[in-house]
């Protein structure tokens, strides 16, 4: 039983020290992504595939819940028709820890042919999508929690933790309140 606990508290040092190691690196990349939000007109449309799309999915809903209006894109989908939601004054956030996923390039090519803003989260500033991306958020870790150094965990975590960062620090300068949190909760 003492292993188990050992093992849960070794990952769970790992991910915090990613978060924190995230966090002293947080630099003007970060003020230009929450100006990029807050000065968005239309929707915020966010990617990802895999993990990274599962944080991508919490990352829209956050953000809708907390006053701006945003939608998850499944990158595969995007190239049978569903690029058409996006439109001019939208913004794309799109997730991809090596920034090479094959399912972007279509949705990549798109967008910068459109002139619609995009920030990458990712962990390789020499990446695809942070070559065709207006601002870049840092998302490398120095080790995955998983034992055998593959599973994403830290990673994830990371990318969860810097979403929450961004979508809050747009909350704040939104001067979104409770009375307006209330107003998208009913339930």
């Amino acid at each position: 039983m003492s292993t188990d606990v050992d093992e849960g508290r070794r990952v769970l040092k790992i991910e915090a020290q990613c978060i924190l190691d995230i966090a002293e690196r947080l630099n003007g990349s970060f003020g230009k992504a929450v100006e990029m939000v807050v000065g968005c007109s239309g929707k915020v449309i966010v990617t990802g595939i895999g993990k990274s799309g599962q944080i991508a999915r919490k990352m829209a809903s956050t953000l809708s819940s907390t006053g701006t209006p945003a939608l998850f894109l499944h990158p595969a989908e995007s190239s049978h028709g569903d690029m058409g939601v996006i439109s001019t004054g939208d913004l794309v956030i799109a997730f991809s820890y090596g920034g090479e996923s094959p399912e972007f390039q279509p949705l990549l090519n798109f967008i910068t042919r459109k002139g619609v803003p995009l920030i990458g989260f990712t962990a390789r500033n020499e990446s695809a999508l942070a070559k065709h991306a207006t601002v870049v958020l840092d998302i490398a870790v120095k080790e995955e929690a998983c034992p055998l150094g593959l599973a994403p965990t830290s990673s994830s975590t990371a990318s969860l933790a810097l979403a929450d960062a961004l979508a809050m620090a747009v909350l704040k300068r939104r001067g979104f309140r409770k009375e307006d949190f209330a107003e998208f909760h009913p339930g």
